[in-house]
């Protein structure tokens, strides 16, 4: 698949981890997008990667959302599972240069305005009060250090009670 722009990869992982269990809706998307790369891209970029990735067979539409096809998946599997999402990037990027079309697909058309208002809605539950799940986990300074609660030692034994 040539050529290869950035935000086809990063709607092609986004696509794949918003759909794990069902079709992702945009907002899904979206949120997946802005958790990977810690920005959103623009949305007529979005529309022009679905676009090049719905006509290479990597994306389908299914039942209001998008998904990936086996194809696509079996290109998101091959990539190493614990990667920091720069390197997850860059890993599927290389995989989808190497990518050879083998037929022609329908093209999925969604319009930048749709993309629009997906990214105001995501925008809109990041201000509010609920909490985000996609954020990723903060990693320990050190890790020599012990958690709080550990013991260095043994504890005692409770006192036992003499009749």
């Amino acid at each position: 698949m040539h050529p290869i722009h950035d935000v086809d990869v990063l709607l092609l992982l986004a696509t794949a981890l918003a759909s794990k269990r069902r079709p992702a809706e945009l907002v899904e998307i979206i949120a997946a997008a802005d958790f990977l790369q810690g920005s959103i891209p623009a949305e007529a970029k979005f529309s022009d990667s679905l676009s090049r990735l719905s006509a290479h067979g990597l994306i389908a539409q299914a039942d209001e959302g998008l998904s990936l096809t086996p194809e696509a998946q079996k290109l998101i599997e091959a990539r190493p599972k614990k990667l920091e999402p720069a390197e997850r990037l860059l890993a599927v990027r290389e995989k989808l240069a190497l990518w050879k079309v083998a037929a022609e697909f329908a093209v999925v058309e969604i319009s930048a305005p749709l993309w629009q208002a997906a990214i105001i809605a995501h925008r809109a539950a990041a201000e509010g009060a609920g909490k985000n799940l996609l954020v990723a986990k903060p990693k320990p300074a050190d890790s020599d250090q012990r958690r709080p609660g550990q013991r260095q030692r043994k504890p005692f034994p409770g006192h036992r009670r003499r009749d």
